[in-house]
């Protein structure tokens, strides 16, 4: 019993954004490699207009924007990329310079390539 009060302790020291359940985390596969790009594109959270912002690094897993919202880890959103249809995401953290959301279906090769080369940052 004492372990999980120290456990709850320890973990009370830890920054909220900083601790993530392990089903959020798992969904973004870091393994993929990740590219700096300067996309414009659109990104609307669930029962939220879409908003202007800017993909700075896109991998077939996910991609991080310049978003400055209040949006925590867990938040479904969806990015429309120039040319493509929303595609369906979750945050997965925050910081000061925007959010990193990974994507509900991996992104396809092929369409990370055409966003690699046409939008370099």
């Amino acid at each position: 019993m004492s372990h999980i009060t120290d456990t709850k302790k320890d973990m009370s020291r830890i920054a909220p954004d900083a601790v993530q359940p392990y089903a959020i985390a798992a969904q973004e596969d870091r393994c993929e490699p990740r590219y700096e790009v300067a996309v414009p594109a659109k990104m609307r959270f669930s029962g939220c207009n879409s908003f202007a912002v800017e993909v700075t690094n896109l991998s077939r897993a996910g991609f991080a924007c310049d978003a400055l919202v209040q949006a925590h880890p867990g938040t479904r959103c969806w990015l429309t990329l120039p040319g493509l249809a929303p595609l369906e995401a979750e945050v997965v953290h925050r910081s000061n310079t925007g959010i990193g959301c990974a994507f509900h279906t991996m992104l396809n090769a092929a369409v990370l390539d055409r966003y690699i080369t046409a939008y370099p940052a």
